[in-house]
């Protein structure tokens, strides 16, 4: 069992009556002691972030206070371990703070020298934690910039929602659209939260068939259907310590959600075919490309489920409500691919920026990332036509001459216009600022065409 954040002081002496003796001056100075009769074992009880302070005797019976001290050491060199000395033991407790002992006592030694030594300790522990903390603060904020590329106003409230949400046990709802990055985001919740050493577990629930989902989540028992020939641990039970990524939620049966409405409630699975409760310390975070409440209305998901997920929901912005974020993640991409290929790199033109900045990006993140992987290879490439980009463009990682960037700026620009209303050719030619006989040659140049025929043909009269 580990040792609980609430103890500040941890003493080890072989020496019932001394031991005794000194919990009592360390407990009427209002400090929260744990005795111990032996060394043995404290190690693997004390997490590295644990903020007290070891008092230890050198002579003992087993592990001695010296080799206590290295294994501590081992595992946490800044933790403080105060040794008890006799006389005979000062080369012993000199050469111990030389290996990184805090300090030491000499028996016998006045109970005011004792408590002046351990709150000393105890400063100089939490200073270590704070600056430790700090440090990893840092650290989470470069990581989330790493991962969570771009400056726009939604991206830098996103980041400081998933810092805010990783530090605590919450369960969490990520909704976004496909390639969005919802993946990306929860292995972010559990890398910055106190579970990263723990396993990481993500499931696609979409990907499941029927017949097996309820198996691979929960896990069976031998002979609990047919074919179930031995035990199976389930993604649940795997991910015990740890995170489970439940992606594509809104694809689960009704009977499923059941199973997982009560393990998010109980914390508790059972395996089919079996009797036994296994309790789990896990943190589920779902997520769903669709409106939930909207599928709930509609008898498609459970209600009593979906307020239960929806504690504490992320919205992932896609990638057309993020302005230029949309360039830095394309060259961010282009750059990675470029060193991975060996290949030199390539800088975007202002006809291309316009390209990347107009288009809607239905597959989000993904579908850009694929397109600068083709940018990087050096290959033509024509971003998707949405309804949203009729005239989408294409992007190529060779620059050419300016005559040849000013064209591709321009037939950017124009089919950038040709997304927005007009009723008429000469409206669409007052918006670009230029006669309609010259826009009627430049559409035809570009191979854009005027979405309404009829007012073009209406106009041209």
């Amino acid at each position: 069992m580990s040792i609980d954040n609430q103890i500040q002081v941890v003493l080890i002496d072989d020496d019932p009556h001394l031991r005794q003796a000194l919990c009592q001056t360390l407990d009427l100075a209002g400090l929260k002691v744990l005795p111990l009769g032996e060394a043995s074992g404290l190690t693997a009880r004390l997490s590295r972030d644990w903020p007290g302070v070891v008092v230890s005797d050198i002579r003992m019976p087993g592990m001695d206070g010296l080799e206590l001290l290295a294994e501590l050491h081992g595992q946490d060199p800044d933790l403080p371990v105060l040794l008890i000395t006799g006389h005979g033991d000062v080369p012993l407790a000199v050469q111990a703070m030389r290996a990184g002992a805090y300090d030491f006592l000499e028996k016998p030694f006045a109970s005011d020298a004792l408590l002046d030594s351990v709150r000393r300790a105890l400063a100089l522990r939490r200073l270590v934690l704070d600056n430790r903390s700090l440090r990893l603060a840092l650290s989470d904020r470069q990581q989330l910039s790493t991962r969570l590329v771009g400056h726009s106003p939604q991206m830098l409230r996103l980041r400081e929602q998933i810092g805010a949400l990783a530090a605590t046990k919450a369960d969490v709802l990520i909704l976004g659209e496909t390639g969005a990055g919802k993946e990306v985001v929860a292995r972010a919740l559990h890398d910055l939260s106190s579970r990263r050493s723990g396993p990481f577990v993500a499931i696609n629930a979409g990907a499941l068939a029927e017949s097996v989902v309820e198996s691979e989540l929960f896990g069976h028992e031998p002979g609990a259907f047919t074919g179930a020939q031995k035990r199976r641990i389930g993604k649940f039970e795997f991910a015990n310590g740890g995170t489970l990524f439940l992606d594509e939620i809104e694809s689960m049966s009704l009977d499923v959600q059941v199973k997982l409405l009560r393990l998010l409630q109980e914390r508790v699975v059972e395996r089919l075919g079996g009797n036994q409760l296994i309790a789990l310390d896990i943190r589920i975070i779902a997520a769903t490309k669709e409106d939930l409440r909207q599928s709930a209305d509609q008898g498609r998901f459970r209600a009593d489920l979906y307020y239960r997920l929806n504690v504490a929901p992320l919205r992932i912005p896609p990638l057309r409500e993020r302005g230029e974020d949309a360039l830095m993640l394309f060259q961010h991409f282009a750059d990675e691919a470029s060193s991975r290929h060996g290949l030199p790199l390539h800088e975007l033109q202002p006809g291309q920026r316009a390209l990347l900045l107009r288009h809607s990006w239905p597959g989000n993140v993904r579908e850009l990332q694929n397109a600068a992987e083709r940018f990087a290879l050096g290959l033509e490439l024509a971003l998707d036509s949405t309804p949203d980009n009729p005239s989408a463009g294409t992007l190529t990682s060779t620059p050419g001459g300016l005559s040849e960037q000013v064209e591709q700026f321009e037939k950017s620009l124009i089919a950038a216009e040709l997304t927005r209303p007009h009723s008429s050719l000469r409206s669409l030619a007052e918006a670009l600022g230029v006669p309609r006989k010259t826009l009627h040659d430049k559409l035809r140049k570009h191979g854009l065409n005027f979405a309404d025929s009829a007012s073009q043909s209406a106009d041209d009269e």
